[in-house]
C-alpha cells in the first residue's frame, strides 16, 4: 500500500509540473500574440513575427515571477532582439535601430550598443551567429566604407566578447582573435589616449552627445571611455591566460593596474564623491552625471566605503532618482534638460535605457562583489530595475524607444519609426546576471548570488537557461506549492536535481 501511494504521489508531483510547465508556455504565447497584434511590421529580418514564439521558446531562457511588468518586459525585450537579427552579405549582424539611418554604416551596421548586444545575446540558445557580429566588426565593418565605423562609437567589445564566452565557451575562438584584440586596442591608444595616459571622447561618440560636460569637438576625458578601456585590457589579459599567451597576459594586467590607478587619481572627485569628466584644461566637471557608475561595471573602484557613497545619488531625488527611471545627470545641476526636447539626442538628464541598464550592472555589482558599508541595498536595486521594466510602455502598450521624460515617461523622438524596437540597451541580462544573479564563470562553475529578497517574491523560475553547455532549470518556490520542486531554492543541472536549499543565498554548482 506504501509503495502504491509513493507511485501516486510521484506522478501527480509530475502532473503538476506538466501543468505548471504548459501554463508559462501558453502565457508566453499569449505574450507574444499581443505583441504580434500590436505590431505593423515594417521591417522583417531574418524571423518574422509568424515565427517568434517558436523561436524564443527554442532558444530563450523562460522567466516566471510575479511582478508582472518585469515578467511582460522580459518577453517583450526577447521578442523585440530577434527582429534585430540580421542576414549581409558579410555575416549576421545585430542592428540597433530598426529602419535604416543615416548615420549607420553598411547593412545600417552601428557600434555603439555592441557590447549590449552580445551581453543580452549571449543567453540565446542558438548563438554562434554572434561570432559572425564579432567577425564583422573586427574584420569586414571599415572596409569599403567612407570613414571608419568600428571606432565611430566607444566600445566594450572585448569585455563583452569574454563574457559571451563565459557562458558559452571556446577557447579557440578566443586564441583565434586574441592578436587581433591587442592590435585593436593598441588603435584605440593612438586614437584617443592623451599624455596623462586617460583617454578622451567626444560625447557624440560615446553614444552621449549634447551632455552636460561633453562636447563634439572637445577632448575631455570622460569615465564613461575610460572604463571600457580599463574593462578591455582586464579582458584581453584574462583571455590572454585562458589561451597560454603569459607575454600578453602581463602586458594587459600591468596596463589595466595602471589605467586603474590613473582613473582614480584624475576622474574621482574627493569632495563630491563621484566619478567625473576631466576637461580638456585639466579641471573636473563640477556636475555628476550617470556614466560616473560606469566604473562599477568594470569592478574598478576599490572596496572601500568612500567610493561607494557615490551610490548614494542614485535613490536621492535631487541625485538621478526620477519618477520613470536613472537620469543621466543629477536633477540639481543648474543646466538640467536645457538643451532641447527630441531635436536631437539630448543626455543633460533625460532617461536613457542605455545608461539604465549600465547603472543597473554597476549597482549589481557593488551589492554582489563589494563588501564595505552599503550605500544602497536590493531594495534600492528593485526599484530600479521595476521603474526600468515598467517605463516599456506607450500608449499602454509595450514599447521601447531612445529616451524619455524623466516626469512623466514621454519618448521624446514620439513613434519616430526608427525608435521602435530601439536596441541600444539590455534588459533580459539584467534579469538574468543582476536579479536572479547568476554569475558566469570562465571555469565550468554555476554560481548564483541572488539579488532579490526572498521577502519580495514568493516564487520564481528561471529554465531552459543554456550555460557552459548544460540545460539550467532554477526554482524558488516558498512553500513548494507553485512549482512542484521542493520549498525554497532548487537548481537542476540537464534535469537532474543538484541543489537544493532553503534559503535565497549565494551558491555554487560546479558542473564538472
Amino acid at each position: 500500500m506504501k509503495i502504491i501511494k509513493s507511485i501516486l504521489a510521484l506522478f501527480f508531483c509530475a502532473l503538476s509540473c506538466v501543468k505548471a510547465q504548459q501554463k508559462l508556455e501558453d502565457k508566453v504565447h499569449s505574450y507574444v500574440q499581443e505583441f504580434n497584434k500590436n505590431d505593423n511590421e515594417a521591417v522583417i529580418n531574418n524571423i518574422p513575427n509568424k515565427d517568434a514564439y517558436d523561436w524564443m521558446m527554442a532558444n530563450i531562457p523562460l522567466f516566471d515571477c510575479p511582478d508582472k511588468e518585469i515578467e511582460q518586459t522580459y518577453y517583450f525585450r526577447w521578442w523585440s532582439y530577434r527582429k534585430h537579427i540580421k542576414s549581409s552579405p558579410e555575416g549576421i549582424l545585430v542592428t540597433e535601430f530598426i529602419e535604416p539611418v543615416k548615420h549607420a554604416g553598411k547593412y545600417n551596421s552601428i557600434s555603439c550598443a555592441l557590447g549590449h548586444h552580445l551581453y543580452e545575446g549571449r543567453w540565446i540558445r542558438d548563438n554562434a551567429f554572434l561570432k559572425e557580429y564579432i567577425d564583422f566588426w573586427l574584420y569586414h565593418a571599415d572596409k569599403n566604407q567612407s570613414k571608419p565605423r568600428f571606432h565611430q562609437f566607444s566600445s566594450w567589445l572585448p569585455d563583452a566578447l569574454l563574457a559571451y564566452c563565459k557562458v558559452n565557451p571556446d577557447n579557440q575562438y578566443l586564441k583565434d582573435r586574441l592578436l587581433d584584440l591587442d592590435l585593436d586596442f593598441e588603435k584605440w591608444e593612438k586614437e584617443r589616449k592623451t599624455k596623462n595616459g586617460l583617454f578622451w571622447q567626444f560625447d557624440v561618440q560615446d553614444g552621449m552627445e549634447e551632455s552636460v560636460s561633453g562636447g563634439r569637438k572637445v577632448h575631455n576625458m570622460r569615465p564613461s571611455i575610460n572604463s571600457y578601456m580599463y574593462g578591455n585590457a582586464v579582458a584581453i589579459a584574462t583571455i590572454a591566460k585562458l589561451v597560454s599567451n603569459p607575454k600578453l597576459e602581463k602586458k594587459y594586467n600591468s596596463y589595466a593596474q595602471t589605467l586603474r590607478q590613473l582613473i582614480l587619481d584624475s576622474l574621482w572627485d574627493k569632495e563630491d564623491q563621484f566619478f567625473k569628466t576631466k576637461m580638456e584644461k585639466g579641471e573636473l566637471h563640477p556636475t555628476r552625471e550617470a556614466i560616473g557608475f560606469i566604473p562599477w561595471y568594470f569592478h574598478l573602484p576599490p572596496d572601500r566605503t568612500a567610493y561607494g557613497k557615490a551610490w548614494l545619488q542614485l535613490p536621492d531625488t535631487a541625485g538621478f532618482n526620477a519618477p520613470w527611471g536613472t537620469t543621466t545627470a543629477e536633477r540639481r545641476e543648474p543646466t538640467f534638460r536645457t538643451r532641447g526636447t527630441g531635436h536631437s539626442c539630448e543626455w543633460d538628464g533625460a532617461i536613457w535605457p542605455f545608461t539604465s541598464s549600465q547603472t543597473i550592472r554597476g549597482m549589481a555589482n557593488y551589492l554582489s562583489d563589494y563588501k564595505r558599508n552599503k550605500a544602497v541595498d536590493v531594495s534600492d536595486l528593485y526599484e530600479q530595475i521595476h521603474k526600468y521594466a515598467k517605463s516599456h510602455v506607450m500608449n499602454g502598450k509595450p514599447y521601447i524607444g531612445e529616451y524619455q521624460d524623466e516626469k512623466t515617461g514621454e519618448w521624446l523622438k514620439g513613434d519616430h519609426p526608427r525608435s521602435k524596437f530601439y536596441n541600444h540597451s539590455t534588459f533580459a541580462d539584467v534579469i538574468i546576471q543582476d536579479l536572479i544573479g547568476i554569475k558566469p564563470q570562465t571555469n565550468p562553475i554555476l554560481e548564483i548570488k541572488p539579488l532579490i529578497s526572498k521577502d519580495r517574491w514568493d516564487y520564481f523560475s528561471l529554465t531552459q537557461l543554456t550555460y557552459h553547455n548544460k540545460n539550467i532549470a532554477i526554482y524558488w518556490d516558498v512553500t513548494g506549492e507553485k512549482y512542484h520542486k521542493g520549498k525554497g531554492l532548487t537548481i537542476y543541472v540537464d534535469g537532474v536535481k543538484s541543489m537544493q536549499q532553503k534559503d535565497l543565498k549565494n551558491c555554487k554548482i560546479n558542473l564538472k
